[in-house]
């Protein structure tokens, strides 16, 4: 796995420059925010219903106190390093708050359509490239594409129209995103993965899920669902974030992607060790971010988080960012550092 990993990332470092602001305007934020409070509050009420559960990732008990944000509780696996909520909410709890969440109603009608155009080129385009490239590299069939959380159908359309693959069909269950997705043209199945019966939808040969699995209950239902539906020696391929990233570690609970959304934050290992319980063999595991440093950046300016005791990190992340800063960022993509993380593998 080292050498195709080595090239996959080789080629990401030369990646174009992203910044937030072209993913989630400012002016966009203070209503988005009030919205996902709105979510958060309701999420509490229903405390009661949170359940205990053992590591995602390796099934481990073994745990220790990671950090608390908005009063829920993260653990870190003590075999695996996995970080993850414990306890959760339950399936129940989950498939209520998506399919009612103000903040994806939002996210929807107004983030979305705002910045389509820097993430279908600066995100989606670069993704359906680095897939194209993966079933050549490894000698998958484009025939069919299925993208699991297809979210605002961004990606599912690009594939579509980019003519790559024969067939591409979306699973999205939350209403919002489901009727944008066919807004934009794409078959979607408005269900949860585990909820569609065989006859239903073809065999793929590709299956994707960008930023999915760190909100699934139990992720290895996931896995194992996806490979139901994927022809034997088909890809599957999971973006999500990284635990052990340069963000999540300097910042904790104070990451922007640490939100009670987020119940699952893998490692290249520990996801790689959940993929291999599940009959796939592990072709690539690495973290192509674009974002870390910035986020410590900003943390860094508006005064919280310290590091005036650490003068490498205060010439590169403060006082010399301008020139430091995307260096620094393309560094930890390369060397599995940052918290974006990627992993392809194949049904065995």
């Amino acid at each position: 796995m080292t050498d195709m990993a080595d090239a996959d990332k080789k080629g990401d470092s030369q990646v174009v420059k992203l910044n937030k602001a072209e993913l989630c305007p400012d002016d966009l934020l203070r209503e988005q925010e009030a919205a996902f409070g709105r979510d958060i509050e309701k999420l509490k009420a229903r405390r009661g219903e949170f359940v205990a559960v053992a590591c995602p990732a390796c099934g481990s008990a073994d745990k220790k106190p990671a950090f608390a944000k908005f009063t829920f509780d993260y653990v870190q696996c003590g075999r695996c390093r996995t970080i993850y909520m414990n306890p959760r909410p339950s399936p129940a709890v989950m498939g209520d708050y998506y399919s009612n969440s103000e903040n994806y109603k939002f996210w929807a009608e107004h983030i979305f359509p705002a910045t389509e155009a820097n993430r279908r080129e600066k995100i989606n385009r670069p993704w359906l490239d680095k897939i194209v490239d993966y079933c050549g590299r490894f000698s998958i069939p484009q025939g069919v594409l299925m993208e699991i959380g297809a979210g605002f159908g961004t990606f599912a359309a690009l594939a579509g129209a980019s003519g790559q693959f024969k067939k591409v069909l979306a699973v999205e269950p939350t209403p919002e995103m489901a009727r944008s997705c066919r807004e934009r043209g794409v078959t979607v199945i408005q269900k949860r993965i585990e909820e569609i019966g065989d006859d239903e939808i073809p065999a793929a040969d590709v299956v994707v899920a960008f930023e999915v699995v760190e909100h699934l209950f139990e992720p290895k239902i996931f896995f194992q669902q996806a490979a139901r539906r994927l022809r034997k020696g088909g890809l599957l391929v999971v973006s999500c974030p990284n635990g052990l990233g340069f963000d999540v570690q300097m910042l904790r609970d104070k990451a922007l992607v640490v939100d009670p959304e987020h119940v699952n934050f893998f490692n290249p290992r520990s996801l790689t060790l959940l993929a291999e319980s599940c009959g796939y063999s592990v072709l690539i595991a690495h973290t192509p971010g674009r974002l870390d440093a910035e986020y410590v950046h900003e943390a860094i300016v508006k005064g919280e988080l310290d590091i005036s005791g650490d003068p490498f990190l205060k010439r590169v992340l403060a006082d010399e960012w301008d020139t430091l800063g995307w260096p620094f960022q393309q560094f930890l993509a390369d060397n599995g550092l940052s918290s974006h993380m990627w992993l392809a593998a194949r049904k065995n």
